[in-house]
């Protein structure tokens, strides 16, 4: 059974830095599309950003690329355990939400699916940028 687990939120001021995690386990294929999303109260979730973990390929949604690095642990990842990090940085009130990490197993190119395609999400982890 594939789970997904988050960890790395917490409360900063404007133009801090955090750093979330994702691990994924009980995966069985060999590439994954690996997401972030956040949701804000009152908005829709939206896209972060989404890694092939087979190839590596990234895309950050809405310019969040310069702020915002997705990346994975190859050293570590196997088939069946894969780590990503988002490393966010100059942070605003803006970017508050709780941040999903979520899964699926690619058909396509990982930046053509949004949160409806995701097949395994984890349960969120708060960030909150004060100003």
């Amino acid at each position: 059974q594939v789970q997904l687990v988050e960890s790395g939120g917490g409360s900063v001021q404007l133009g801090g830095s955090l750093k979330l995690s994702c691990v994924a386990s009980g995966l069985t294929y060999g590439s994954y599309c690996m997401a972030w999303f956040r949701q804000s109260p009152g908005k829709e979730r939206e896209e972060v950003a989404v890694i092939n973990t087979g190839g590596g390929a990234t895309f950050y949604f809405d310019s969040l690329e310069g702020r915002f690095t997705l990346f994975q642990d190859s050293a570590k990842n196997t088939v069946y355990r894969v780590t990503t990090y988002l490393e966010m940085t100059k942070l605003k009130p803006d970017d508050t939400a709780v941040y999903y990490c979520a899964a699926r197993v690619p058909y396509d190119s990982c930046e053509e699916y949004r949160a409806k395609d995701y097949t395994y999400w984890g349960q969120g982890t708060q960030v909150t940028v004060s100003s």
